[in-house]
């Protein structure tokens, strides 16, 4: 049996169940297979790529000598573009990174394409954009510029490396699901955003990060994910459907920030949030990494070779979402 949290409020646990309807609709809500964007990016192996690389990790890994080449790329949301530009400029450096480290990589560079209305405008973007550099310490080394579009917008690509992988393909049944996050934060007055990380120390950042590929490189860790914009739940649920598995997730251990109630939590984008899936005798090894740097790491749930996701609270449970009969990205292996 899962542990349980000593977080008893009545207001959040009489309702935790009926969480899941919410969580349907918030958190995922085209909740339907990528069609044909699966289909055009179907792997296929080249000359310089001998095996096919898998779709659906956090960032694509390529095969390079004893290593892999991590390749990644991220958009950020119009609305926020427009109304908060130095922190879309932010967080578009931001998730990039995170995506290399959930991989167990360590980042090399970032190069962006903006395009504005009027140069005045990319400003706030680029600023935003260089603060998180020199904060990450990664270079942005070029892009793509047009200071006459008829809109507003902004991405991010990455290039980083890794010795040993973390992947989205490994969790194993039998696993605990583990949630490592940083709750030295706010959260955002406008966004559903846990913010840990613009007014932090740029080497704790760093260090807290360099966590992910020690995991992978000391062989303690080899499944795992980012917490992104799907939330909690979001990103377990493409977690589980690229390694073919299911879980169940158990909403009394999961660790809250006491400003958010557990609902918001779960819809959260956190600048430092991972999901790992650990094999039961590393799970020690594991958490001891985080706590020692007063991060946040607990076990929140088992992996399970079902192919369903469930929500637990008490001694309630209900089936969240059944892989088996509807897919969420279609991303995964054959």
């Amino acid at each position: 049996m899962l542990g349980r949290s000593s977080r008893q409020g009545p207001e959040v646990r009489s309702q935790e169940l009926e969480l899941t309807q919410n969580l349907e609709l918030k958190t995922l809500p085209t909740p339907v297979p990528l069609g044909a964007h699966v289909e055009a990016h179907s792997p296929f192996p080249t000359p310089h790529t001998p095996l096919p690389i898998l779709l659906g990790d956090d960032c694509a890994a390529i095969p390079d000598g004893s290593g892999y080449l991590l390749l990644a790329a991220e958009g950020m949301l119009p609305l926020l573009v427009d109304t908060e530009p130095w922190f879309a400029g932010w967080c578009a450096v931001m998730v990039n990174v995170s995506d290399i480290y959930a991989m167990g990589g360590r980042p090399v560079a970032v190069v962006d394409t903006i395009w504005s209305q009027t140069t005045a405008i990319s400003e706030p973007l680029l600023d935003g954009m260089r603060a998180a550099a020199a904060a990450y310490s990664v270079p942005i080394v070029g892009g793509h510029t047009n200071g006459r579009s008829p809109y507003n917008a902004l991405s991010v690509a990455i290039l980083g490396r890794a010795n040993q992988l973390i992947t989205s393909f490994d969790a194993q049944p039998g696993d605990r699901l583990l949630l490592a996050t940083d709750f030295r934060g706010t959260p955002h007055p406008k966004h559903p955003f846990w913010n840990a990380a613009t007014m932090a120390d740029p080497i704790q950042l760093r260090d807290d990060l360099a966590i992910l590929p020690h995991l992978a490189e000391t062989g303690v860790c080899k499944a795992g994910k980012d917490v992104s914009m799907g939330g909690i739940v979001g990103s377990l649920l493409m977690l589980l459907e690229t390694s073919k598995c299911g879980a169940v997730l158990d909403l009394d251990a999961i660790p809250c920030p006491p400003e958010l109630l557990l609902e918001q939590w779960l819809l959260c984008f956190p600048s430092y949030g991972f999901l790992l899936s650990v094999h039961p005798d590393k799970v020690d090894a594991v958490r001891s990494q985080f706590h020692k740097r007063h991060l946040v790491c607990e076990a929140i749930g088992e992996v399970q070779s079902s192919p369903q996701l469930v929500l637990q609270a008490q001694d309630q449970s209900a089936v969240f979402w059944d892989l088996a009969t509807q897919a969420l990205t279609g991303f995964s292996p054959t």
